[in-house]
């Protein structure tokens, strides 16, 4: 399974961006997927996660009510949707595809500064 993020950018306080996942495979609505990210100096951590079916999602307190992660099993793609964006966001933002193994994206940088 390969995983291939985009999205990511430069962006001021308060603003918004949504970053994109695509998967090569056919079986992705059998995938849980996440999304993580990994600052400077600092531990890889979830951010989000959704179940293979979607019904389900959890997210770190620290990003609750600002994501929305989401899911398009006709595209192979999940998204996370980032509002009100803080400079404690920037960091590299990966996503993984969990089912017996696990997979991860090269990352898309994210940078919230004024």
């Amino acid at each position: 399974v390969q995983l291939v993020e985009s999205g990511g950018g430069l962006v001021q306080p308060g603003g918004s961006l949504t970053l994109s996942c695509a998967a090569s495979t056919i079986t992705f609505s059998s995938y849980a997927m996440s999304w993580h990210r990994q600052a400077p100096g600092k531990e890889r951590e979830l951010v989000a996660i959704i179940s293979s079916s979607g019904g389900t999602t959890n997210y770190a307190d620290y990003v609750k009510g600002r994501f929305t992660i989401s899911r398009d099993d006709a595209k192979n793609t999940v998204y996370l949707q980032m509002n009100s964006l803080e400079p404690e966001d920037t960091a590299v933002y990966y996503c993984r595809a969990a089912r017996a193994r696990v997979y991860w994206g090269q990352g898309t940088q994210v940078t919230v500064s004024s």
